[in-house]
């Protein structure tokens, strides 16, 4: 890494998306340098880049990194994400997704790093009002986790007006796939995203795949989302990241390809991937998970010029299946 490199601090980049986050950001010729409780991710995920483990909630700890390092930016993967987990224990998702979030804003603004980029979601929204969405969609989420990430959205606004943060926030829908030379994939403990589940069935590590509720307003009954490759998410980043640097203030862009898949085309995709049988079996639709999630990215496309490297599903799936056969 050249010694002149941005720094840019990566706050849960041992996880998914974070950890994909940091090898594009080493390619890109930034030295990203994570931060991460590892409470969900996996220290080997980073690779060879600097980790720090430790918690966004720990002050002392952000004011002596942000006191180390001249950071071009911060970039915040350390959200809890799901949507049942977060019906269940509401408190745990507004401690971590709101009260910790803003403990790092403050702080960072304080020690005067001023561009911030947010990993937020679809689930702002709430049940969509019509077929594809866009930014301009109500945020009416129907979940803690959707209601932290609104919050959050909003803290970052204001920050905004009181301090003068320049802020991407970058609404994801469903990330999915891995890198596509399989250095990184989805581990989540216990896995609970579709593709990761599917391809499980498929390789005999799980002996069905749950279908939660078959009765939803859709085709074929099972609920329908909008998946993007996680290498196309990072290179939004990237270029929220530039833009943010070249003097841009303000954005807010959703992320996703506009085309929605149930989770029965899902399976059927892994087997056609696969080649490899998958049982299914029938459950109860989950609390707050709504029938349809598709984007609208056309601002992303607008504002950063974002183009989807990878946007049909079957790539997704075949470097997710890839990155799972390498050991671990």
């Amino acid at each position: 890494m050249p010694t002149n490199a941005k720094a840019v601090l990566v706050v849960g980049g041992a996880g998914f998306i974070g950890s994909h986050m940091v090898l594009n950001l080493r390619r890109a010729g930034y030295q990203p340098v994570v931060l991460d409780n590892l409470s969900k991710g996996h220290r080997d995920a980073v690779l060879d880049a600097e980790l720090i483990v430790g918690d966004m909630a720990d002050t002392a700890l952000l004011k002596e990194l942000f006191a180390r390092y001249s950071f071009a930016a911060v970039m915040h993967f350390a959200s809890f994400i799901e949507v049942g987990e977060s019906v269940k224990f509401p408190a745990k998702y507004y401690q971590n997704n709101v009260a910790a979030t803003v403990n790092l804003i403050e702080t960072m603004v304080k020690s005067g790093i001023k561009h911030f980029i947010f990993s937020s979601t679809a689930a702002v929204y709430g049940e969509p009002q019509y077929k594809t969405i866009t930014e301009a969609h109500p945020l009416a989420p129907i979940n803690p986790y959707g209601r932290s990430k609104r919050m959050a959205e909003e803290i970052i606004r204001d920050f905004a007006v009181s301090d003068g943060l320049n802020y991407a926030i970058l609404r994801y829908f469903n990330a999915a796939g891995a890198d596509p030379e399989g250095r990184l994939r989805e581990r989540h403990e216990p896995e609970s995203h579709l593709i990761p589940i599917v391809l499980q069935a498929a390789a005999g590590q799980r002996p069905n795949v749950t279908i939660y509720g078959d009765h939803y307003p859709t085709a074929d009954g099972t609920c329908i989302r909008d998946y993007v490759h996680v290498v196309d998410l990072c290179s939004a980043h990237l270029l929220a990241l530039n833009a943010l640097l070249k003097g841009k203030k303000q954005l807010v862009c959703n992320l996703g390809t506009g085309h929605g898949y149930s989770v029965i085309q899902v399976v059927n995709a892994a087997k056609r991937v696969t080649g490899r049988p998958i049982e299914t079996v029938v459950g109860q639709p989950r609390p707050g998970d709504p029938a349809i999630l598709v984007a609208d990215a056309s601002l992303a496309k607008q504002e950063l010029h974002w183009l989807p490297r990878y946007p049909d599903l079957d790539p997704m799936i075949e470097h997710a299946w890839k990155a799972m056969q390498k050991p671990a």
